[in-house]
């Protein structure tokens, strides 16, 4: 059980991220390991394929990335879909309650290029309150030059910039931020997140990041799940904007509500979680 104290949800609210040595267990994440190379190649536990399934070639390689595993492996679900999760992003948002946007199984081969140090929130401005809380963990040690992610610290509270023009593999990944940060008058002080199996951060949807290019001998795989506040709808207006026309398929005719069969609550502090999700996570059955 992850029990976050004051001292860390106020360390949160101020650096825009927190760095937890152990977020799961090792055990939990070897276990999502088991099937890691899989769920890649198309092994689906469920029979159900996820909502993205990245596979950019080249040389040198660039990382895989695979979006809303929890529909496709168990594995992946009982963590990204836990009470326990749900609740540790609602206290760092300050919310009564976490729904899940969506899920990303991260794998940057040996030398894989970067990824663009971007915004989560300006992707996801198809909601009409875009603001996430995001939780990473690493399923294998992470060093600084193993292509870890990097944040910068306090820029969650640089504002609203625009997306970056290329995510995976630009040949400079700090451009957009450093011309935010020049433009304003900011300083970029790079933070990695090194940490065991199991451990990772959280990190506010506002918050530059991305990861640089993997140095190291070995790969590295992760898991991450961007969150939103309990509450939100649609935004009409911005549907093409971001992901939106990948998700937007989600949106009901004539009406803002977001489905929670694909956005589901996971945590509420009346108690409240979706229906169906604790038998989806022992059977697998929805």
């Amino acid at each position: 059980m992850l029990e976050l104290t004051q001292e860390q949800i106020a360390q949160f609210r101020q650096d825009g991220f927190l760095i937890v040595d152990k977020i799961i267990e090792p055990e939990a994440a070897a276990d999502i390991l088991e099937n890691f190379a899989g769920v890649f190649d198309g092994t689906y536990q469920t029979g159900i394929k996820p909502d993205e399934v990245n596979l950019p070639v080249g040389d040198p390689p660039y990382t895989k990335q695979i979006c809303n595993a929890w529909k496709s492996d168990l594995s992946v679900a009982r963590h990204i879909l836990s009470e326990n999760l749900g609740r540790a992003c609602a206290q760092l948002g300050g919310w009564e309650g976490s729904r899940l946007m969506i899920d990303n199984l991260l794998w940057k081969p040996v030398k894989g290029r970067s990824i663009g140090f971007h915004q989560d929130s300006m992707y996801s401005l198809w909601i009409n309150n875009p603001a996430l809380v995001s939780c990473w963990v690493a399923l294998d040690k992470t060093t600084s030059d193993g292509g870890t992610l990097v944040y910068i610290k306090g820029s969650h509270k640089w504002g609203e910039a625009k997306p970056i023009m290329q995510f995976h593999g630009p040949e400079d990944d700090l451009k957009e931020v450093r011309e935010w940060a020049e433009t304003h008058g900011l300083e970029l002080e790079l933070v990695p997140v090194v940490v065991p199996p199991g451990g990772g951060a959280f990190h506010d949807g506002w918050l530059w990041h991305g990861s640089r290019i993997n140095q190291a001998a070995v790969p590295r795989r992760a898991l991450a799940a961007h969150f939103f506040q309990h509450d939100i709808e649609f935004n009409p207006e911005l549907m093409t904007v971001g992901n939106g026309p990948i998700y937007g398929k989600y949106k009901k005719f004539g009406s803002n509500e977001v489905d929670e069969s694909y956005f589901p609550i996971t945590y509420r502090k009346d108690g409240y979680r979706t229906p169906g999700l604790d038998e989806y996570l022992a059977k697998g059955i929805v």
